[in-house]
This record gives C-alpha cells, sequence and structure tokens, in this order.
C-alpha cells in the first residue's frame, strides 16, 4: 500500500506534447539534490562525461568557484531543452515519433533532431468515457530504460554515454512533473489533452495553459544560485520511495498524481478558461516541491548504480 506522502507525491508528473517540463529552475534544482547525494567516483565520472557533451545548456552559471562542478552538472539537465532553442544546428522533427524516421536513434551528438517527443509520454484516462489512445512506443519511460542501460554498459563508448547522460539529467526531470506522464482525454478533447496543454487557465490573468503553470509553479528563474538556494527549502524525499528504481513506477506515480492534483477542482469538464484558486496553487506548489526532491534522489540513486 502507497504511503499518503507518496499518493501526495504522485499527483505531480503529467506532461504534454508540445511542452517543456518544469522550467529551468525546476530541472535545475532536480539536479541539485541529485549532486549533493553522489558518491566521490560517481561525481568523478559524471565530470569526465559531461566534459564530452556537445549541447548547448540554458542558465546563468554564477556560482562560486567551488560550486563549479555542480553549476556544470546543474546546467547540463537543462540541455535537452536548450537544444529546442537552436533551430539553425538541430531540426525539430516534430512532436509525434510514429512519423519521425529516426524517433528510436540513440546514436550520440551527431543527432541532431530535438526528439521533443522523448519528454513525456501521455498515459491516457478518461473521466467521461471518452474513448482512450495509448502512448507510442517510443516515449520518455522507454528512454530512460535504454539510456541508463547504455551508462551502465561497459562497451558503451564514453561519448555515447555522455549523451544519454545529458538526456537521463533532464528526463528523469521531465516524469517527475505530472503533467508529463498523463493526457486527458474527454469529449471537449477526443484525441487527448496534451498533458493539460490543452486546458486554459487565469492566474490571475486568463489564457495560459495548465501544462505551464506546473511548469512555472516553482519559478521560473535560469540562475544557479537560486536553483542551489531553493533546494535548500525542499522538503527530505522519503529513503523507501527514493530507492525505487523501476522508470515505469515513477511514472504511474506522476500519472496518479496528476490525475488527483493536476485535474483537481477548479479545473474541470471542457477547456475552461479555469480560474486557479489560492487553494490549488498552494496545494500545486506543495506537490511539486516533494516531485523534485523524489526525482534527485531518484536519479542520484540512478547514476550511483549505473556509473561503476
Amino acid at each position: 500500500m502507497l504511503k499518503a506522502g507518496l499518493l501526495t507525491l504522485l499527483v505531480s508528473v503529467t506532461a504534454g506534447a508540445p511542452a517543456l517540463a518544469w522550467d529551468d529552475q525546476g530541472h535545475m534544482m532536480v539536479a541539485a539534490v541529485a549532486y549533493d547525494k553522489l558518491a566521490p567516483p560517481t561525481k568523478a565520472r559524471v565530470a569526465a562525461l559531461l566534459a564530452l557533451s556537445q549541447y548547448p545548456t540554458n542558465g546563468v552559471n554564477n556560482a562560486s568557484a567551488a560550486n563549479q562542478a555542480k553549476a556544470k552538472f546543474m546546467m547540463a539537465a537543462t540541455a535537452a531543452d536548450a537544444i529546442k532553442k537552436d533551430g539553425r544546428t538541430f531540426h525539430d522533427d516534430g512532436e509525434d515519433p510514429t512519423a519521425a524516421p529516426d524517433a528510436s536513434r540513440n546514436t550520440g551528438f551527431d543527432d541532431k533532431n530535438m526528439h521533443k517527443y522523448w519528454h513525456y509520454i501521455d498515459k491516457p484516462f478518461s473521466p467521461d468515457g471518452t474513448s482512450l489512445v495509448q502512448p507510442p512506443s517510443i516515449n520518455a519511460q522507454e528512454r530512460i530504460g535504454l539510456f541508463r542501460h547504455t551508462i551502465a554498459s561497459p562497451s558503451a563508448p564514453d561519448t555515447l554515454k555522455a549523451y544519454d547522460l545529458v538526456w537521463l539529467l533532464h528526463l528523469v526531470g521531465d516524469v517527475h512533473q505530472p503533467l508529463h506522464a498523463t493526457s486527458r482525454f474527454t469529449h471537449a478533447n477526443p484525441q487527448g489533452d496534451d498533458g493539460g496543454n490543452k486546458e486554459k487557465v487565469c492566474n490571475p490573468s486568463c489564457g495560459g495553459k495548465l501544462h505551464a503553470f506546473w511548469d512555472d509553479v516553482l519559478g521560473t528563474s535560469d540562475s544557479i544560485t537560486t536553483a542551489i538556494n531553493a533546494v535548500s527549502g525542499l522538503p527530505k524525499a522519503d529513503p523507501t520511495q527514493a530507492s525505487i528504481a523501476d522508470e515505469a513506477t515513477w511514472v504511474d506515480e506522476s500519472f496518479r498524481t496528476a490525475q488527483q492534483f493536476a485535474y483537481r477542482a477548479p479545473i474541470g469538464a471542457g477547456n475552461g478558461p479555469f480560474t486557479l484558486t489560492n487553494a490549488y496553487k498552494k496545494a500545486a506548489k506543495n506537490e511539486a516541491r516533494m516531485c523534485i526532491a523524489l526525482a534527485g534522489a531518484r536519479l542520484a540513486n540512478m547514476l550511483n548504480n549505473e556509473l561503476k
């Protein structure tokens, strides 16, 4: 039986097709939590691999000299979003992996596709009996499984491990954002809502997306120092839950969390706009903080176990 704390945590992880997951601050917070839990040999191995990265990153590195290794790790967690901003170097191959010929590719930094569909898994649910469409086989959960296998492989080259590590730093955070793990199918959205991207919210002005609200809920800064300071106020992840290594379980948790928290009142039927209440915003922020803490702990456990 799940503990009440985990049930609370589960409500913050769903995604939508044309979306980010957490802002840069959220991804850097996940990485900051993880870095502090890495064993010294893992930190050294991570640093060596990240030195091989050919991806751009987002963020402002205003960390102290003593925190430069941590800062580089944190900024690397933004790289999978940073490539979306560089249309000259990287190719936008769309949101549908079934229409992308290189969707399952894993060859390293020679791959210049953006692979936006790697950032989420749209597990479907319907509150009104609308028919469901299952997500494509290439998705965030599948990629995490593949990439963690690669970084643990004694035969994979370091250049490929570096590429897969950069993606893992990002995707573990992604699947702990509740709206990167689901799509709500309703009469208003018979093809799904893309993880809350089709619901409009007022917060306080109207026109924003439900998904974007969850991305932004912990802050929108791109400062390393801001992210490090924000981590100091996070709750501690339950060790039992943090020890869960199965990425499918992480996704299932986020899927349930989204239904319980992201789609709670005042989010109703249809596409809104829905005016977010103070109670909703407070609950969302608390859940997001728990999700970030758990994501960071699980990422650290993964790297300590796989990068030996």
